[in-house]
């Protein structure tokens, strides 16, 4: 068995069961404003986008449309829209605060053999990537290191989202606001 110390990750295993009722866990981050608690870093009218908690590298993210539909074709041009926006946003804010080499970004669609776990909401994956990144870990012990606490890259990216332009933070522990369309990302 692969063990790795990641003291910072108690407070996800003792959280309270928000899903007991299999209730969507990203309806229910949508709906709730512990935006901090959940980790969601950026909101708009139509979608959001949330901090990995089981991060590929630090700074995985996930656009994530408010409608819950696994079918990417049912999403209306509005939604289809932000979705692109915020993930433009997703990407100047993690270059102003990882400064990544590239990025990977995709979405899993149709169930589990496209290696996604939640296939019933749709979600775009951006996974920051450095020169480098691939260490002897993943090829020696099949385990990933991630380098940074989950805490941490979450305020590094909220502070980078709050910088850019037709944003605002509308209260303390809650996600920015995404209030305009970018420009020039």
């Amino acid at each position: 068995m692969d063990q790795v110390f990641a003291p910072w990750r108690i407070e996800w295993v003792e959280r309270e069961d928000e899903t007991a009722d299999d209730d969507c866990v990203f309806c229910a981050f949508r709906d709730d404003d512990a935006d901090r608690e959940h980790r969601v870093v950026a909101r708009g009218d139509r979608a959001f986008v949330l901090l990995n908690n089981y991060p590929y590298n630090p700074g995985h993210v996930m656009v994530i449309p408010h409608d819950h539909t696994g079918e990417y074709r049912a999403l209306d041009d509005e939604t289809l829209l932000e979705h692109a926006q915020l993930k433009q946003r997703a990407f100047a804010a993690l270059e102003s605060a990882l400064s990544p080499d590239a990025f990977n970004a995709g979405l899993n669609l149709g169930g589990s053999a496209a290696g996604g776990s939640i296939d019933d909401h749709l979600h775009t994956h951006v996974v920051p990537r450095w020169d480098g990144d691939t260490n002897f870990m993943p090829v020696v012990s099949d385990t990933k290191v991630i380098v940074e606490a989950v805490e941490d890259t979450y305020d590094r990216l909220h502070e980078a989202f709050a910088e850019q332009e037709g944003t605002s933070v509308p209260g303390a522990d809650r996600a920015v606001r995404v209030e305009a369309p970018p420009k020039g990302l």
